[in-house]
């Protein structure tokens, strides 16, 4: 029997196991009663890797009791489980049931495509937030900028955490991986490539790679190692053949690029947890068509940090930055301190984050509103005065 409390010891600290998660797990330790980090989910129905004598073993567990309406709650790759496996369903090939989560440390999150306000949770527990944008089509750095804001947002202390997890420290670190860097031409040109990508990404590590030829891949394996990593970016990223390169093996099947707009297909479905060689899991998605913004506030503004830094110097505290007098972000943008489109992208990110917040908080709705009829109000009042007194 394992000491759950000396994390050093036991089979699953592979997984990411540690004395903060043996804190959170100790009211639940019984007959029968096992931690086990889940791999894969898959209809009502999980796969999670548990103790075996010195070793792990992966088994099926059933959902049912921890089923929720919210999805923000519903067991995701990552989780780590409080599993009953004693009683198990045999004819059913299952080993036994999920009784709970343990609290989640950080989770990736995106809104969902319904119309309904909700968030989808892609990844939980997970220390390294991979990036990959691919080099084979022109460099989107808005694109980049959108998911950092989530990866430092969504990814921060999502429960309250045990004492020893945050003197740890539990904030996900993303990181920016161009892929397919062969596909980008002559070496300057992959140079000023990173640089653009450096400067959507400020203070974040951006690293260029090929699974072709394996450039950059043990570097990036080094940054990775002995943590929870997990792979996003659209289809056709590069994600799967990356996650391959990672791996070791052939793991995950990848499908042909297409020629005319070197965009791919889904060649992942399931969000999958497989342990790397030099230590550490990897949790590879499914490519993303569309990732929309969730609470990203505190995200949005550590992305554009610079942003934020000369709206402290605006003369007026809720200066918008578009024509207000004494406006610093408009003075950068007009000397070339600050690009253009990274103003842009900035208020593009803030409004649809907005939206977001307003469909859940009916305070932010009321002041939307009254804001709205303020500038209704200043827009009349501005084209009385220029069309002057009427007779």
């Amino acid at each position: 029997m394992f000491d759950l409390h000396h994390s050093a010891a036991h089979p699953l600290t592979a997984y990411g196991w540690d004395d903060g998660f043996a804190q959170s797990f100790t009211p639940f330790a019984g007959q029968g009663i096992v931690p086990g980090r889940i791999v894969r989910v898959d209809r009502g129905r999980v796969d999670a890797v548990v103790a075996d004598g010195d070793g792990i073993r992966t088994v099926l567990a059933d959902t049912a009791l921890v089923a929720t309406s919210d999805p923000m709650r519903v067991p995701c790759t990552g989780d780590w489980a409080v599993l009953d496996l004693e009683n198990g369903r045999s004819g059913d090939h299952v080993d036994g049931v999920v009784r709970a989560l343990l609290p989640r440390r950080t989770a990736f999150v995106r809104s969902t495509s319904s119309k309904r306000s909700e968030g989808q949770v892609l990844a939980t527990n997970i220390d390294h937030i991979v990036i990959c944008v691919s080099l084979a089509d022109q460099l989107d750095l808005g694109r980049i900028e959108r998911f950092l804001a989530l990866a430092l947002s969504g990814a921060g202390h999502t429960e309250p955490l045990p004492a020893s997890a945050l003197a740890a420290g539990a904030d996900a670190q993303p990181v920016v991986v161009l892929t397919k860097a062969d596909l980008a031409g002559e070496p300057g040109g992959l140079a000023h490539l990173i640089e653009d990508a450096e400067a959507a990404a400020p203070g974040v590590p951006v690293l260029a790679v090929s699974s072709e030829t394996g450039d950059g891949i043990d570097v990036l394996a080094a940054v990775l190692a002995g943590g929870t990593s997990v792979l996003l970016g659209q289809s056709g990223a590069g994600k799967s053949t990356l996650a391959n390169a990672l791996l070791g093996e052939r793991l995950q099947r990848v499908q042909a690029i297409r020629d005319r707009d070197g965009k791919g297909r889904h060649t992942t479905t399931t969000r999958d947890l497989r342990p790397l060689p030099g230590g550490g899991v990897l949790i590879d998605t499914p490519g993303l068509r569309g990732v929309g913004m969730w609470d990203a506030e505190s995200g949005l503004a550590r992305t554009f940090s610079e942003v934020e830094a000369l709206a402290e110097e605006c003369r007026f505290h809720d200066c918008a930055h578009r024509s207000e007098p004494g406006c610093a972000v408009q003075e950068a943008v007009e000397s070339g301190e600050l690009p253009a489109r990274r103003l842009e992208s900035y208020r593009k990110l803030q409004r649809e984050n907005q939206r977001i917040v307003a469909k859940t908080d009916a305070r932010l709705r009321a002041e939307i509103r009254r804001d709205w009829k303020q500038k209704q109000a200043l827009g009349r009042h501005l084209m009385e005065r220029k069309r002057g007194p009427q007779r």
